[in-house]
């Protein structure tokens, strides 16, 4: 398969894949009240409206395409934890460590902006290499429970029953006109036929199973804390009906959020096969809730 991945924008120092400055866009800063609108972000403590987390994994194929080809749209994963928020194109670059080898291996990931603050870390990895992911290792030391307040409807080991999910193929032309690292795999024919979806649309197939969490019962502003996508049996693609099930993983609380942690997968309504799967982990901001007017 021809690998669609621009050598001379990568290069490699010390061992690190490094990507190329782009500028990700802050593309629902229109929504007024959420965490990508300047003025409650602002409110909140972030330096403005936020670019979303789903949006920056889409910087990160072209590297796993010079690493492994395109099998890590078909066996692949992408683990991150969001440790600082980025505003509308502020300048980002991605680093993968270069393995010792090319399948069923994992390997470290990080984004910086310019500043040198890290946007995210985590793992990636092709295959099957027996370790566990960053946010597999996170959740399991991650201290759960305490004071829930906004979530506290929640409990942990909910079955999130199965919903239809669809991406329409005109939403990877319409993510070709601002995606930062565009492949024409995602607009036009791909290795395995159609259009696939970008790890941003990957997600939003991802997320109709939050239905069955309620997460809207009371008020706050959210955000993605972590995103782990793994493809089980991909790629993921555009035009063709799938359905989601997931389960309620944990819940907790930190000094300035509550968070949900929940798995969903995306299948087969026919086959019954697995295609991908999603580990999410959704913050809620305690400033923002009426159920924390008396937190400091």
């Amino acid at each position: 398969m021809t690998t669609p991945a621009a050598a001379a924008d990568f290069i490699e120092e010390g061992g690190v894949l490094v990507g190329p400055w782009r500028e990700p866009r802050n593309e629902a800063a229109d929504q007024r009240g959420s965490i990508h609108d300047d003025e409650t972000a602002r409110r909140l403590g972030f330096r403005g409206g936020t670019v979303a987390g789903s949006i920056h994994l889409e910087q990160f194929p072209p590297s796993f395409l010079r690493l492994w080809g395109p099998r890590w749209f078909e066996r692949g994963s992408i683990s991150a934890y969001f440790r600082n928020a980025t505003t509308d194109r502020e300048a980002v670059r991605t680093y993968v460590r270069i393995p010792d080898r090319t399948d069923d291996v994992q390997t470290e990931i990080w984004m910086e902006d310019r500043e040198g603050r890290q946007v995210l870390e985590g793992t990636a990895s092709v295959g099957d290499p027996g370790a566990p992911t960053r946010l597999a290792q996170l959740l399991a030391s991650q201290r759960t429970g305490g004071d829930v307040r906004i979530l506290g409807h929640l409990a942990p080991g909910t079955e999130l029953p199965p919903v239809p999910t669809r991406l329409p193929l005109e939403a990877g032309e319409q993510r070709m006109r601002v995606i930062t690292e565009p492949l024409p795999w995602y607009a036009t024919e791909s290795p395995w036929g159609g259009p696939i979806a970008t790890p941003a649309l990957v997600v939003r197939a991802m997320r109709p199973v939050e239905q069955g969490m309620d997460l809207r019962r009371h008020r706050a502003v959210g955000l993605f804390g972590a995103i782990e996508l793994r493809f089980l049996a991909g790629p993921v693609f555009l035009g063709r009906d799938y359905q989601v099930r997931g389960r309620l993983v944990a819940i907790g609380e930190t000094p300035k959020s509550e968070f949900a942690w929940y798995e969903a997968v995306l299948f087969e309504p026919e086959s019954g096969r697995d295609v991908a799967a999603m580990l999410m982990m959704l913050r809620f901001m305690k400033a923002s809730s009426p159920l924390w007017q008396d937190h400091a």
